[in-house]
């Protein structure tokens, strides 16, 4: 057994100092962000349930020329696309809407500070792919009211969530077209 020979020496600032693994600093950068995801969900959420007590099943509220108000259970994907089939989608689109969810949250917590179009990009994909899966788990459907529509050609209808997707992933595709390289998390 080694034993100490002389009296302990304190560390010079000088000297190296042991660096400990990347961790992700959320709170300092991430927090406003999820904010925002909040935000979207809180929004879709209230969007939805106003019209819900105000627009009956199916029924529509002209606004504009272009614009209607409508209450539609989709219990497809985005746009009705496979709406009117079983149950079955439903379970894959909660399943996809998880693992997507934790995906984003986990690479918004690696992205570096400046990289905040991409970090806005993820938290409107987040906030709206959170606030369809919660009518998913709630009701088993998605409530979708917004329908523009031209003459006889009618749009499908969709909801503050979609449009939170929606913009989010063009946010996405503008920052890969801006950095010109792929997207990686920090190593």
């Amino acid at each position: 057994m080694e034993t100490c020979s002389g009296p302990l020496k304190p560390v010079s600032s000088s000297e190296p100092r042991m660096s400990h693994p990347a961790r992700p600093r959320w709170p300092e950068r991430s927090w406003p962000y999820f904010l925002l995801s909040a935000l979207v969900v809180a929004l879709d959420q209230w969007s939805k349930a106003r019209i819900r007590r105000a627009i009956p099943l199916d029924g529509h509220v002209r606004l504009d020329v272009f614009l209607n108000l409508t209450d539609v259970e989709n219990r497809g994907a985005a746009f009705s696309f496979l709406n009117g089939q079983s149950a079955w989608p439903n379970f894959l689109f909660l399943g996809l809407a998880g693992l997507v969810s934790a995906v984003i949250v986990f690479w918004i917590l690696r992205l570096e500070k400046q990289e905040r179009r991409l970090r806005l990009a993820l938290c409107l994909i987040l906030g709206g792919a959170l606030g369809n899966a919660i009518d998913r788990l709630r009701d088993g459907y998605v409530v979708d009211f917004i329908q523009v529509h031209y003459g006889t050609w009618y749009y499908p209808a969709f909801n503050v969530a979609d449009s939170a997707i929606t913009v989010g992933a063009c946010l996405l595709f503008w920052h890969f077209l801006r950095s010109g390289t792929r997207a990686h998390p920090r190593e």
